[in-house]
């Protein structure tokens, strides 16, 4: 089993869930069995009893679990189906451990964070990670594991332990990591020195970025890179530069222009794994087809307008599978996509929390909307 690690740095937030989808989504194009792994350090058991203002949508699986939102992503970019055991949360680790000990499990020893806590953590990526979440019912090839939160946080310091102990229980050749770092922009120049910090922070608890993905709002300056891979010890090929693009489903397509599966080819040593001709034409035609839907979706094409009536809409994350089922529709009827959101309080004109500007405003907007094809009426 290979295991490729996504953490980040500077502020959460920065995109770590989808540059995770896109990786395990350009090794599948190699005709890998991917699976994938959330771990977020929050002591909630799951996502089904936290606001979605607090942590945006909470999304349901097929057996049932309530889990983070970035599991959504990772079953659209993969198409496989995932587990409630494959979101692993500081609430779900201890648990398990403190039933163990109430057992006796732990024959009278003194539990603690190291080795319990960590071990627990191991063990627990190890078994779910050979779960299988294709029709093939076979076990994955690669686990790609998204550490939530931002390292450097207290709450996130039991599992970057465990991934540090995790990276010598697997062997070098099977442990890959990449660090998500934002270079803001400030007054027209690129800043590198939030990056650097992160980087030296994440370091001195014992991980060593192999890739580090660098999130900026435009496209990253040579000089920028060669600053970075300079003050960071990692070579220019192994800085990502990841800008803003039109759709998140063009991210696989930006990695693979810059070599990343080249480069984790020759460090985790895929080529030794075995691949069969149906699966790499499988992988190929996966690419293809990526390839041609996102290009198509650059070009100029009718825009419909869809209303979102919802209680969240503050944070659009939380009805982020409405998104993006909207979009994929969009994408497949050959359209552009324009949300309009539209809080329901608004609509209610007897409410306290409503007023009346809001109320025309809200009603007049929605009856100005010619080309609505369908409205969606989301009440949480």
């Amino acid at each position: 089993m290979k295991y490729v690690i996504v953490s980040g740095g500077v502020i959460s937030g920065i995109g770590k869930g989808v540059l995770a989808s896109s990786t395990g989504m350009l090794l599948k194009t190699l005709g890998l069995r991917v699976t994938s792994i959330k771990i977020d350090p929050y002591l909630n058991i799951d996502a089904g009893t936290m606001s979605p203002l607090e942590h945006g949508e909470c999304f349901v699986l097929d057996d049932g679990g309530e889990v983070d939102l970035d599991l959504g992503n990772y079953e659209r970019y993969l198409g496989i189906s995932l587990t409630r055991d494959h979101n692993i949360t500081t609430g779900k680790i201890y648990s398990h451990v403190i039933e163990k000990e109430r057992k006796g499990d732990y024959l009278g020893k003194t539990v603690q964070v190291v080795p319990h806590i960590t071990n627990a953590i191991q063990e627990w990526i190890e078994r779910v990670s050979k779960i299988p979440v294709d029709n093939s019912g076979l076990e994955p090839d690669v686990c790609i594991i998204e550490l939530g939160g931002t390292v450097g946080d207290i709450e996130s310091a039991p599992f970057v332990e465990a991934l540090r102990q995790f990276q010598f229980r697997v062997g070098i050749d099977n442990f890959a990591l990449i660090h998500v770092s934002l270079v803001p922009v400030i007054h027209g120049e690129q800043k590198t020195k939030p990056t650097q910090a992160a980087i030296k922070d994440l370091r001195s608890l014992g991980l060593m970025p192999d890739m580090i993905g660098c999130r900026c709002s435009t496209l990253l300056e040579k000089p920028t890179t060669d600053k970075i891979a300079m003050f960071c010890h990692v070579g220019v090929n192994q800085v990502l530069a990841i800008h803003d693009v039109n759709s998140t489903y063009h991210v696989p397509l930006l990695l693979k222009e810059q070599k990343m599966i080249q480069y984790l080819t020759k460090r985790l040593k895929l080529d030794e794994l075995n691949i069969t001709s149906d699966m790499k034409l499988k992988g190929e035609s996966l690419f293809n087809s990526w390839a041609k839907l996102t290009t198509q979706h650059d070009k100029s094409y009718e825009t419909v307008t869809i209303a979102i009536v919802g209680k969240y809409t503050n944070l659009h994350d939380s009805y982020l599978s409405v998104i993006k089922s909207l979009e994929h529709s969009a994408m497949r009827c050959s359209k552009k996509l324009e949300i309009v959101w539209v809080e329901s309080s608004d609509l209610e004109p007897d409410t306290e929390i409503s007023n009346k500007a809001d109320f025309h405003k809200a009603w007049q907007l929605l009856n100005g909307l010619e080309k609505i094809i369908f409205h969606i009426l989301v009440f949480v």
